[in-house]
Protein backbone atom coordinates (compact mmCIF):
# COMPACT_ATOMS: atom_id res chain seq x y z
CA UNK A 1 0.00 0.00 0.00
CA UNK A 2 1.79 2.96 -1.20
CA UNK A 3 1.36 6.96 0.72
CA UNK A 4 1.52 10.53 -0.34
CA UNK A 5 2.26 13.60 1.20
CA UNK A 6 2.42 16.97 -0.53
CA UNK A 7 5.58 19.27 0.37
CA UNK A 8 6.32 22.57 -0.69
CA UNK A 9 9.80 23.80 0.07
CA UNK A 10 10.61 26.49 -2.46
CA UNK A 11 10.90 25.86 -6.17
CA UNK A 12 9.63 23.01 -6.91
CA UNK A 13 12.02 22.04 -9.46
CA UNK A 14 15.01 20.96 -6.52
CA UNK A 15 12.33 19.27 -4.26
CA UNK A 16 10.96 17.12 -7.11
CA UNK A 17 14.81 16.48 -8.27
CA UNK A 18 15.86 15.35 -4.88
CA UNK A 19 12.93 13.28 -4.28
CA UNK A 20 12.98 10.76 -7.78
CA UNK A 21 16.50 10.02 -6.62
CA UNK A 22 15.38 8.80 -3.16
CA UNK A 23 15.13 4.62 -3.17
CA UNK A 24 11.49 3.75 -1.93
CA UNK A 25 9.75 7.17 -4.10
CA UNK A 26 7.63 5.44 -6.64
CA UNK A 27 6.58 9.35 -7.81
CA UNK A 28 7.23 12.71 -7.35
CA UNK A 29 4.85 15.55 -9.42
CA UNK A 30 5.30 18.64 -9.19
CA UNK A 31 2.17 20.74 -8.65
CA UNK A 32 -0.05 23.40 -6.43
CA UNK A 33 -1.70 22.88 -3.16
CA UNK A 34 -2.91 25.27 -0.55
CA UNK A 35 -4.90 28.17 -2.56
CA UNK A 36 -8.72 29.07 -3.67
CA UNK A 37 -8.22 28.84 -7.40
CA UNK A 38 -9.29 25.85 -9.15
CA UNK A 39 -6.97 24.95 -11.86
CA UNK A 40 -4.14 27.16 -11.53
CA UNK A 41 -1.67 28.06 -13.99
CA UNK A 42 2.36 28.81 -13.16
CA UNK A 43 2.02 31.76 -14.71
CA UNK A 44 -0.64 32.43 -12.33
CA UNK A 45 0.92 30.94 -8.93
CA UNK A 46 4.30 33.11 -9.55
CA UNK A 47 1.87 36.12 -8.99
CA UNK A 48 1.33 35.04 -4.93
CA UNK A 49 -2.27 36.22 -5.70
CA UNK A 50 -3.59 32.71 -5.64
CA UNK A 51 -2.63 31.32 -2.59
CA UNK A 52 -1.15 28.45 -4.12
CA UNK A 53 2.45 27.02 -2.52
CA UNK A 54 4.64 25.80 -5.29
CA UNK A 55 4.46 22.22 -4.10
CA UNK A 56 5.55 18.77 -5.15
CA UNK A 57 3.07 15.46 -4.05
CA UNK A 58 5.53 12.22 -2.91
CA UNK A 59 4.11 8.76 -3.68
CA UNK A 60 6.45 6.65 -1.49
CA UNK A 61 6.49 2.50 -0.39
CA UNK A 62 6.16 3.22 3.58
CA UNK A 63 7.90 -0.53 3.62
CA UNK A 64 10.60 1.13 1.74
CA UNK A 65 10.86 4.70 3.36
CA UNK A 66 8.97 6.18 6.37
CA UNK A 67 7.30 9.00 6.57
CA UNK A 68 9.96 10.30 8.73
CA UNK A 69 12.77 10.07 6.50
CA UNK A 70 10.46 11.46 3.64
CA UNK A 71 10.38 14.54 5.88
CA UNK A 72 13.60 14.19 7.07
CA UNK A 73 14.51 14.76 3.45
CA UNK A 74 11.98 17.41 3.09
CA UNK A 75 13.77 19.73 6.03
CA UNK A 76 17.27 18.91 4.47
CA UNK A 77 16.30 20.42 1.31
CA UNK A 78 14.90 23.36 2.69
CA UNK A 79 15.19 26.55 4.93
CA UNK A 80 12.14 25.69 6.91
CA UNK A 81 12.18 29.29 9.24
CA UNK A 82 11.85 31.44 6.07
CA UNK A 83 8.53 33.17 6.24
CA UNK A 84 7.32 32.92 2.36
CA UNK A 85 10.44 32.80 0.33
CA UNK A 86 13.59 30.39 0.11
CA UNK A 87 16.58 32.29 -0.88
CA UNK A 88 16.01 34.71 -3.52
CA UNK A 89 12.67 33.03 -4.41
CA UNK A 90 10.22 35.75 -2.79
CA UNK A 91 6.21 35.08 -1.96
CA UNK A 92 3.89 32.70 -0.41
CA UNK A 93 4.01 30.29 -3.07
CA UNK A 94 7.39 29.58 -2.02
CA UNK A 95 6.06 29.05 1.54
CA UNK A 96 7.15 25.67 3.57
CA UNK A 97 4.40 23.59 4.19
CA UNK A 98 3.51 20.25 4.89
CA UNK A 99 0.15 19.05 3.22
CA UNK A 100 -0.74 15.59 4.98
CA UNK A 101 -3.13 12.84 4.14
CA UNK A 102 -3.34 10.98 7.28
CA UNK A 103 -3.39 12.00 10.81
CA UNK A 104 -0.19 9.76 11.24
CA UNK A 105 1.97 12.44 8.54
CA UNK A 106 0.29 15.36 10.62
CA UNK A 107 1.53 13.53 13.92
CA UNK A 108 5.15 12.80 12.42
CA UNK A 109 5.01 16.19 10.98
CA UNK A 110 4.28 17.76 14.12
CA UNK A 111 6.87 15.32 16.42
CA UNK A 112 9.50 15.76 13.63
CA UNK A 113 9.36 19.80 14.18
CA UNK A 114 8.84 19.75 18.17
CA UNK A 115 12.06 17.77 18.03
CA UNK A 116 14.34 20.28 15.63
CA UNK A 117 12.90 23.00 18.29
CA UNK A 118 14.03 21.19 20.98
CA UNK A 119 17.30 20.26 19.92
CA UNK A 120 17.87 24.07 18.42
CA UNK A 121 18.31 22.56 14.91
CA UNK A 122 17.70 26.21 13.37
CA UNK A 123 18.64 29.23 14.88
CA UNK A 124 15.42 31.13 14.07
CA UNK A 125 11.80 29.70 14.51
CA UNK A 126 10.42 27.13 12.38
CA UNK A 127 7.72 28.42 10.28
CA UNK A 128 6.76 25.13 8.11
CA UNK A 129 2.64 24.80 7.69
CA UNK A 130 1.09 21.50 8.69
CA UNK A 131 -2.17 21.31 6.92
CA UNK A 132 -4.03 18.87 5.72
CA UNK A 133 -4.01 18.82 1.72
CA UNK A 134 -7.86 20.02 0.49
CA UNK A 135 -6.58 19.38 -3.37
CA UNK A 136 -3.42 18.94 -5.20
CA UNK A 137 -3.35 20.65 -8.75
CA UNK A 138 -0.50 19.07 -11.39
CA UNK A 139 1.93 21.23 -12.45
CA UNK A 140 2.47 21.76 -16.74
CA UNK A 141 4.10 19.11 -18.07
CA UNK A 142 7.17 21.15 -19.03
CA UNK A 143 8.12 21.30 -15.17
CA UNK A 144 8.07 16.89 -14.96
CA UNK A 145 12.41 16.45 -14.80
CA UNK A 146 12.65 20.15 -15.21
CA UNK A 147 16.53 20.22 -13.77
CA UNK A 148 17.63 16.89 -15.84
CA UNK A 149 16.03 18.00 -18.94
CA UNK A 150 17.63 21.80 -18.39
CA UNK A 151 20.90 21.60 -17.01
CA UNK A 152 22.54 24.65 -18.92
CA UNK A 153 19.11 26.74 -17.29
CA UNK A 154 20.77 29.75 -14.65
CA UNK A 155 18.59 29.22 -12.46
CA UNK A 156 19.22 24.92 -11.94
CA UNK A 157 23.21 25.61 -12.06
CA UNK A 158 23.21 28.60 -9.44
CA UNK A 159 20.49 27.06 -6.94
CA UNK A 160 19.15 24.25 -7.85
CA UNK A 161 22.35 22.02 -8.69
CA UNK A 162 24.36 23.18 -5.40
CA UNK A 163 21.76 22.23 -3.19
CA UNK A 164 20.51 18.54 -5.28
CA UNK A 165 25.25 18.06 -4.98
CA UNK A 166 24.58 18.44 -0.65
CA UNK A 167 21.47 16.62 -0.84
CA UNK A 168 23.25 13.48 -2.62
CA UNK A 169 26.50 13.34 -0.02
CA UNK A 170 23.82 13.81 3.11
CA UNK A 171 21.59 10.97 2.02
CA UNK A 172 23.72 8.41 -0.23
CA UNK A 173 22.32 5.42 1.47
CA UNK A 174 18.96 6.02 0.33
CA UNK A 175 19.36 6.71 -3.28
CA UNK A 176 18.84 4.85 -6.18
Amino acid sequence: MTQQITLGGGCFWCIEGAFKQVRGVLKAESGYAGGDQPEPTYEQVCTGQTGHAEVVQITFEPTALSVREVLEIFFALHDPTQLNRQGNDVGTQYRSAIFYQTDAQKEEAEKIIEEMRAEGTWQDEIVTEVVPLEKFWPAEDYHDNYVERNPQNAYCQAVVSPKLAKFKRTFAEKLE
